[in-house]
């Protein structure tokens, strides 16, 4: 018997066109799209892709990662190629290597980035419709960045936490609370902004959540005193709606 191997996979995509990254019946997902190409070149089935998250419909990810255990022999600059020879142009394949028998691209996780991007243009351009949100008003810098500053830390974000957020099979301890490393603010040029968050976990539309909310105090909809009773709520009907998935991409992840 042919030893098993462990591949990591770094993966590039578009999620405009996908029901997120979790496998669905009769849906299009990164996850689906990527097993069964694998199922292919490795001449094996199944195939069970473990990626580093579950992203939405309608996010993006700039290097997400996921790995896969396999008994196929192919060399992985094979590997590579025919995967992305095979792939929909919307998910790329970035890097395949092998790693060590306990690597997992989920529990293996010590930190992840997300971005978020919004345009506040009168008129936004057609080319980033599907990559920014379109808020054509005048927005509050300083509120929005004391908000961050709200958030940086190790609080429990439970009122920004989606119903289903946590694996119930999956007992950590620590239910809903996480920390940010880094939560910011930065403009990209004069009508565009990047909101950026770092992480040990995120839960379930942990970053839509937050951004809903966010927004309502730069548009003066909410003031930093509620903002701040939103946090300590830890009740998600207190905080915003929930913001559009399509300004969100998965940055980077660190192991």
């Amino acid at each position: 018997m042919p030893p098993m191997r462990n591949i990591k996979l770094t993966i590039a995509y578009d999620g405009t066109e996908f029901s997120g990254w979790q496998k669905q019946i009769n849906a299009p997902t990164i996850q689906g799209e990527i097993e069964k190409r694998l199922e292919l070149v490795t001449n094996s089935s199944p195939v069970t892709l473990h990626g580093a998250g579950r992203t939405d419909a309608g996010v993006h990810a700039l290097a997400m990662v996921a790995n896969f255990h396999s008994i196929s022999s192919i060399i992985l600059p094979q590997l590579h190629r025919a995967l992305n020879s095979m792939l929909p142009m919307a998910i790329r394949i970035l890097a395949a290597e092998e790693v060590s028998q306990d690597f997992h691209a989920r529990f293996s996780v010590r930190s992840k980035t997300y971005i978020y991007k919004i345009e506040t243009g009168a008129i936004q351009s057609p080319i980033h419709r599907l990559y920014q949100v379109h808020i054509p008003s005048s927005l509050s810098i300083e509120k929005m960045e004391a908000c961050l500053n709200l958030l940086s830390g190790t609080h429990d974000f439970a009122s920004f936490e989606a119903a289903g957020s946590r694996d119930k099979s999956i007992t950590t301890g620590r239910g809903s609370i996480r920390t940010l490393q880094k939560a910011e603010l930065s403009k990209t040029n004069a009508n565009s902004f990047e909101f950026s968050f770092t992480g040990d976990g995120f839960l379930r539309h942990m970053v839509r959540n937050i951004m809903g909310t966010i927004l309502d105090v730069g548009k003066g909809r909410t003031s930093l005193v509620d903002f701040k009773k939103i946090i300590q709520a830890k009740d998600r009907s207190a905080a915003g709606v929930t913001a559009p998935a399509h300004g969100l991409f998965l940055q980077t992840i660190r192991y």
